[in-house]
């Protein structure tokens, strides 16, 4: 078989192994490919290793030979799902693999929020410690956690992991999701999304990218927040209106955001929230623990592995 790996780069930088995927043909691996090269770099595959190279109709018709897409991720929304069926090319994702690491992804920026752990160190490598005359100072105010409402929208493996943190420190956690557990789960309150934006101390997203949920943290959610409320995005940056959210932060309606995801991933050097007050963002790096990475990879064989059999795994077509 010929695999052809997209877009390898992120996910392997060097401290990983393709050798699962080689038992199962020659494998050719491209650290980034630019929209311009992608049919280049496919004629002859019959698998494709893809995590956010967008393969739509047009591109699979020029790929006749092409009979596998593995995505490298849990999200599909880049893959043309109605053309690869029409075509009969299998297509697999990678459901639950980053949910630890997305959990305490979305904790870290919570409490960089709540505690500035990084303001208070670098004052004392400056030296403002020492120069004091008390045992202890503040720079800015620390927030306790324990009593607030923690509200997760969306309730797969990572929002269940977060809202078992926020249990973990006392927080009183309101969901809102799609499907409600049939089954009670002590300490989690199930309520609508007005519910949620209007009751929560902080907001976390864990939902997927759809036309329903594309934009929907716009000027009226973030209006009807608590003024000492937190947003926490570690799911997609198009989730969130960014021009409202920047209004948000510099107008005072919430009371800060962390974020590791951006609508344009690499993001424009003049996104308006570099520079937005009580902003923290990181480079899309919550899924990418090398514990999670490992998992990620494992997956990825074991799909193309089940695909080789004959047999379905984690189909998403």
């Amino acid at each position: 078989m010929d695999i052809r790996v997209l877009d390898g780069y992120t996910l392997n930088p060097g401290d990983l192994s393709w050798e699962k995927l080689r038992e199962f043909g020659d494998v050719t691996v491209y650290d980034r490919t630019p929209p311009d090269k992608v049919i280049s770099r496919s004629q002859g595959a019959e698998a494709l290793i893809v995590n956010k190279v967008a393969l739509d109709s047009e591109t699979m018709s020029a790929l006749p030979g092409l009979e596998y897409i593995g995505i490298a991720a849990t999200g599909y929304d880049l893959i043309d799902l109605d053309a690869a069926g029409s075509r009969g090319i299998a297509v697999s994702n990678v459901p639950g693999y980053s949910g630890p690491s997305v959990a305490q992804g979305a904790f870290a920026l919570l409490l960089e929020l709540t505690n500035r752990v990084g303001l208070h160190a670098q004052g004392v490598r400056d030296g403002k410690w020492a120069a004091r005359e008390d045992f202890s100072y503040l720079e800015h105010p620390v927030t306790e956690l324990f009593d607030k409402k923690m509200g997760i929208f969306g309730y797969g493996d990572t929002g269940r992991r977060t809202a078992g943190i926020a249990l973990s420190l006392g927080m009183h956690v309101l969901v809102c999701t799609r499907t409600i557990p049939k089954d009670d789960e002590p300490g989690i309150r199930f309520c609508s999304r007005e519910e949620l934006i209007r009751e929560s101390d902080v907001i976390s997203l864990h939902c997927p990218l759809t036309e329903r949920t594309g934009k929907m943290v716009d000027e009226k959610w973030l209006s009807n927040m608590k003024k000492t409320a937190f947003l926490i995005n570690t799911a997609r940056g198009q989730l969130v209106d960014e021009n409202a959210l920047d209004r948000a932060l510099r107008e005072g309606w919430i009371a800060g955001a962390g974020l590791d995801v951006l609508d344009g991933e690499p993001p424009q050097a003049e996104n308006p929230l570099f520079t937005a007050p009580n902003c923290f963002i990181t480079p899309h790096i919550c899924w990418a623990s090398r514990e999670s990475r490992q998992r990620l990879m494992h997956e990825i064989g074991e799909n193309l592995s089940a695909f080789v059999r004959g047999s379905k795994r984690n189909r998403v077509v």
